[in-house]
């Protein structure tokens, strides 16, 4: 294990910057940074290639020293107030990790492995992606994959929200629904959208087989691609004022039925 010291905001430091806030140069470093016990922890356990560890100097607890004896990497120490400027904690975070992105790869995900895959089409909020990777994980969903111009999935606030579960669930990022489709049918998944307009009731509809359901983006819904390729578009009985739910939120109850029927 090397271990470099970084004490001023040199080069190395703007780049794990860049890594934070800049989309562009975090898809062309193929890297993202990643803080917590437990993300790290799962990031270790789920064999995610670590590139490097940016340790605080001064502070090394038994977890730590076992996350990096565990996976080997370049070690960086930084100063405190470099730490909490990477961290945004007022203390620093003892530990980060920069980590490989995996390839966006339909077949890493296997839907015969669990259940329904699902496809958030063209989500504006990372908060709402990290969301549903958790409920995803929680409720014994297949995958995700992103499609159309969509946030992130990697935007430290995405990863934040999935507590960890990021590195449980496989998220592949597809831009083209027709891709999306074609691997679909060559596995036999029935294509099941979620609208409030929808014809047919979620808690009428067999989820027990193999299933790709459909998130639409939070304020325009599915795009007229997934609605013309659904064989069925479901809406959540609801009751009171609202229209419809939080994306995230439908997609949830979408995970939920789906575990109760089997």
């Amino acid at each position: 294990m090397r271990l470099t010291r970084i004490d001023r905001r040199n080069a190395t430091f703007q780049q794990w910057q860049t890594l934070l806030t800049n989309r562009t140069k975090r898809s062309r470093a193929g890297a993202f940074i990643v803080q917590g016990v437990r993300p790290i922890s799962l990031a270790v356990q789920h064999d995610w290639e670590i590139q490097s560890w940016l340790a605080q100097t001064g502070r090394r607890s038994e977890w730590a020293a076992s996350m990096m004896r565990e996976r080997p990497a370049q070690t960086y120490e930084l100063s405190p107030d470099l730490m909490a400027e990477l961290s945004e904690k007022e203390d620093g975070a003892e530990l980060l990790a920069v980590v490989t992105m995996p390839p966006d790869r339909l077949d890493r995900i296997a839907p015969h492995m669990g259940g329904p895959v699902l496809v958030f089409d063209r989500p504006s909020t990372p908060g709402n992606i990290g969301t549903l990777i958790r409920s995803i994980d929680a409720l014994g969903g297949s995958g995700l994959i992103i499609t159309g111009h969509a946030a992130d999935p990697y935007d430290p606030k995405a990863v934040r929200a999935s507590t960890g579960s990021f590195f449980t669930v496989p998220v592949v990022r597809c831009d083209a629904t027709a891709t999306v489709l074609d691997w679909a049918r060559q596995l036999d998944l029935s294509v099941l959208g979620t609208d409030e307009s929808g014809d047919t009731p979620l808690p009428e509809t067999d989820l027990t087989g193999r299933t790709l359901i459909v998130i639409g983006n939070e304020t325009r819904g599915m795009a007229r691609a997934w609605h013309e390729a659904c064989d069925q578009v479901l809406t959540i009985p609801m009751v009171g004022s609202a229209s419809s739910l939080n994306a995230a939120s439908a997609g949830t109850v979408a995970l939920y039925e789906a575990s109760r029927q089997r």
